[in-house]
C-alpha cells in the first residue's frame, strides 16, 4: 500500500484565538475536554477514510501478473515477458508503440518505468507484454532481471500517448522517417517497427541504433525482419573492436556524416534513448528545417 502523510487540521480554525493575551478568559485558552475529544474523533475518522481511499486507489492501479520469461538479450540487457491474459483491460489499454508502465517487484515499494517492447498486437493476440530491461546495480530493474519464470510482479496502468505516427502520415507525404535509438531505448522502437507505420511505402526509413559494442546491442536477430519491412538498419558503436567495419562514435555524429539529402518539410523523426543524443539530434533536425512537431518522442 502506498504510504500517505496526513497533517492534522488545526483545533481552532479561528486564528484570532491564537493571538489572545495572557489575560484571556480561561475557557478560550483551554477548551473543554469534550470539545477536544470530539475534534480528535473527527480527525481520526477523517484519517481512516483517507487511508481507506488510498487502499482502494492502490488496489485499482496495480495488477499482479506472472513472468513467462526472463533471459539475457545482450550484455546488461534482459528480455522480460509478462502474462497479462488475466487482465484483458490492461492488455487492451496498450494501443500505440511508445507507451509504457510502472512495474513493482515483490517487497520493493519503488517501481521502475518500462517502455513496452512488443507491439500492441501481441498483447491483443497472445495476452502478454514484452520488455527490454537494462540491469542497473541497486535498482528495481536489477531485481526484476534476477527473477524467474513463474514469479509475480505488479503492473500499473499503461501510460503515455506513445509515438504519434499519425502526425507523419500518410506515408506518401512523409517519405523520409529517421529513427534514432540508443541502448535500451530500442525497446519502444521495436514496437514501432513491428506495429507497422508504412515503412515500405516510404522512400527512406533509417534506424540509427547506438550501443557501446555488438555485445551490448539487443535485437540483432530481428534486423533482417526489420529490413524486410522497409527499415534500413545503421548500427553505430561507440567502443567497437578492431574488426568492426561499420559506423563508429555516436548516432548523432553518424547521422551528420551520412550527408543523405532529404526534404525537411516531408521528413519525420522518432527518438528514444540517451538524453544528450535526443537533444543533439533534435537540434540538428530543427536547424535543417524539420518541424519539431514531426520529431516524435514517447516521454
Amino acid at each position: 500500500m502506498a504510504s500517505i502523510t496526513v497533517s492534522p487540521p488545526p483545533l481552532y480554525p479561528n486564528t484570532k484565538l491564537l493571538h489572545l493575551g495572557p489575560h484571556a478568559p480561561h475557557g478560550l485558552l483551554h477548551p473543554p475536554m469534550a470539545i477536544l475529544s470530539h475534534l480528535n474523533l473527527r480527525h481520526h475518522r477523517r484519517r481512516l477514510l483517507s487511508v481507506a481511499a488510498a487502499v482502494r486507489q492502490d488496489t485499482a492501479l496495480w495488477i499482479q501478473a506472472p513472468l513467462t520469461a526472463v533471459h539475457p538479450a545482450a550484455e546488461s540487457l534482459f528480455h522480460v515477458s509478462i502474462d497479462v491474459s488475466d487482465a484483458p483491460d490492461l492488455a487492451a489499454s496498450y494501443t500505440r508503440a511508445g507507451q509504457y508502465l510502472q512495474l513493482r517487484v515483490p517487497d520493493v515499494a519503488k517501481p521502475s518505468f518500462l517502455a513496452i517492447a512488443s507491439p500492441p498486437s501481441v498483447a491483443a493476440s497472445k495476452g502478454k507484454f514484452e520488455f527490454l530491461v537494462k540491469s542497473i546495480a541497486g535498482s528495481t530493474a536489477e531485481l526484476l532481471c534476477g527473477l524467474r519464470k513463474g514469479d509475480s510482479v505488479e503492473l500499473s496502468q499503461v501510460m503515455g500517448s506513445g509515438f504519434d505516427v499519425d502526425s507523419i502520415s500518410p506515408a506518401e507525404e512523409y517519405p523520409t522517417v529517421l529513427i534514432f535509438a540508443t541502448g535500451s531505448g530500442i525497446s519502444p522502437i521495436r514496437s514501432l517497427i513491428e506495429s507497422g507505420f508504412g515503412a515500405k511505402k516510404r522512400a527512406d526509413v533509417r534506424l540509427y541504433y547506438g550501443a557501446r559494442n555488438l555485445q551490448r546491442m539487443a535485437y540483432q536477430d530481428r534486423f533482417k525482419e526489420w529490413e524486410s519491412s522497409g527499415v534500413e538498419i545503421v548500427p553505430v558503436l561507440s567502443q567497437p573492436d578492431d574488426t568492426w567495419k561499420g559506423e563508429r562514435g555516436y548516432v548523432q555524429a553518424a547521422f551528420a556524416r551520412a550527408k543523405k539529402l532529404f526534404s525537411p518539410i516531408s521528413t519525420g523523426a522518432v527518438l528514444c534513448g540517451q538524453k544528450q543524443m535526443a537533444e543533439e539530434v533534435t537540434s540538428i533536425l530543427v536547424s535543417d528545417g524539420v518541424s519539431s512537431e514531426k520529431i516524435l518522442k514517447n516521454f
